[in-house]
């Protein structure tokens, strides 16, 4: 038996199949687009939009109810993030464990979270068993009991686990920007009270709820395989009333957003010898005409492994596994925050490292190579992240909850194609100047003055 030895490498080849030369990268191409599904939306007598994104290719679905009841609506602190948890935790004609029996018998998911601005009920099933999960759905809703037993047990579970967070550097350093940037009274900024949290009622939360959780301010969100549900939702959920409360709760009013101070922020620590530090400043709205300029910028600064202080930090200096910087966007105001964790003895030098870098930006224009794989770092991470009918859901339900333009994906893939070196680095003068950063330093030796 004969064996040949072909070489790929080799020009004049006559083998009858195409060889891949894998020293030849493949042909890429720009994207053009990002295209969401055109959602179906509908007004249900409650008050409440639905916001229908039909898929197929899965027999399973996703229902999320949004409401306004995050921190931002609170009339105590805590009240919130107690109340999204307690949904679950019993209603009229459930216990807790025969909520948690039920999901579970059907393979589904049912859980409540609060945000800053909003609180989400999500349920995720396999579309055939939504019409026998939709009624737990609306008495979650509608008529939780939040129970004694169970409301003193979720606030010692949550006041445990904030005291284990609490430990932590990095959270440490988190709450402190907050409170830095938007005021200890703001919903934004205030820092959690683990005493006034453990005080919170029953009656409180009763209160809270009968306003907060009200159908006229949800917005309800359908999306998968929701063709032979999207009836039942509309008419289950067109029904939903508000529970009856014998004193409403009050609206929380809106606290003024302080204007952060530029400054170095230590805090202490006990213990740590890793220092987590946070280098940020308030940012302009989403709705900005300068969006996607803006937001190019800060993934160049930070926003991707091959970042500048990326390569600056990890790589050059080695003083971190990872530094990343982002924008971090709620509905009232928005932040830069450049985050990492350090061995504590490097931190004032990464202080020193993160202001060059921003300076840099300030005074040397990109160069092409840098800023079209940046570009199409940005725009191929964006089309990843659009590919299953849930991720477009999420885009769909930020554009809604942000008060953003329906064009505002078209907008970011256009603009960000568009974005010259100049532009940037403009923009960069204007809002990454050294001296306009909060910096704050979580753990390690106390920081040296700026």
């Amino acid at each position: 038996m004969t064996f040949f030895v072909h070489n790929a490498f080799s020009s004049g080849s006559d083998f009858p199949f195409p060889v891949l030369n894998r020293l030849q990268p493949p042909p890429t191409f720009p994207l053009t687009q990002v295209v969401l599904p055109t959602p179906v939306v509908s007004h249900l007598p409650t008050g409440a939009r639905l916001h229908l994104l039909a898929n197929d290719a899965q027999p399973v679905l996703r229902l999320q109810v949004v409401l306004p009841a995050g921190k931002c609506h609170e009339p105590l602190p805590g009240l919130a993030q107690l109340a999204a948890r307690m949904l679950t935790e019993g209603t009229a004609t459930r216990s807790a464990r025969e909520i948690a029996d039920m999901v579970a018998f059907y393979g589904a998911s049912l859980d409540c979270e609060a945000g800053p601005d909003r609180a989400t009920l999500t349920l995720y099933c396999l579309a055939r068993h939504l019409p026998t999960l939709l009624p737990l759905v609306q008495e979650v809703l509608a008529a939780p009991s939040f129970p004694e037993a169970e409301l003193r047990q979720m606030q010692q579970r949550i006041s445990q686990n904030m005291r284990v967070e609490r430990q932590k550097t990095s959270f440490r350093a988190s709450e402190a920007m907050n409170c830095q940037l938007f005021g200890e009274d703001s919903a934004y900024g205030r820092p959690f009270d683990e005493a006034s949290f453990n005080q919170l009622t029953a009656a409180e939360l009763r209160a809270f709820h009968a306003t907060a959780y009200a159908p006229a301010g949800a917005e309800l969100f359908l999306s998968g395989d929701v063709a032979a549900s999207a009836a039942a939702v509309a008419t289950g959920l067109g029904q939903w009333q508000p529970a009856a409360s014998p004193q409403a709760a009050p609206e929380a009013p809106a606290a003024a957003l302080a204007a952060a101070p530029a400054s170095v922020v230590a805090v202490p620590v006990e213990g740590s010898i890793q220092a987590s530090l946070r280098v940020g400043r308030r940012w302009p709205a989403l709705t900005e005409a300068q969006t996607p300029e803006l937001l190019l910028l800060v993934k160049i600064l930070g926003g991707y492994f091959g970042s500048r202080l990326m390569r600056n930090i990890r790589e050059d200096k080695g003083f971190t596994y990872g530094i990343h910087a982002s924008v971090v966007a709620r509905e009232r105001a928005a932040s830069l925050v450049i985050g990492t964790d350090v061995n504590g003895e490097s931190a004032d030098a990464t202080r020193r490292e993160i202001a060059y870098e921003l300076t840099r930006l300030q005074e040397e224009p990109l160069g092409d190579d840098e800023l079209e794989t940046v570009k199409n770092y940005t725009l191929g991470k964006l089309l990843g992240e659009t590919t299953t009918v849930f991720e477009q859901a999420d885009r769909y339900r930020y554009v809604v909850l942000q008060g953003l333009r329906p064009d505002y994906y078209a907008e970011l893939v256009r603009r960000t194609q568009a974005a010259t070196a100049a532009e940037l680095q403009a923009l960069a003068r204007t809002y990454l100047s050294p001296a306009d950063m909060l910096t704050v330093v979580a753990g390690g030796a106390v920081p040296e003055p700026a």
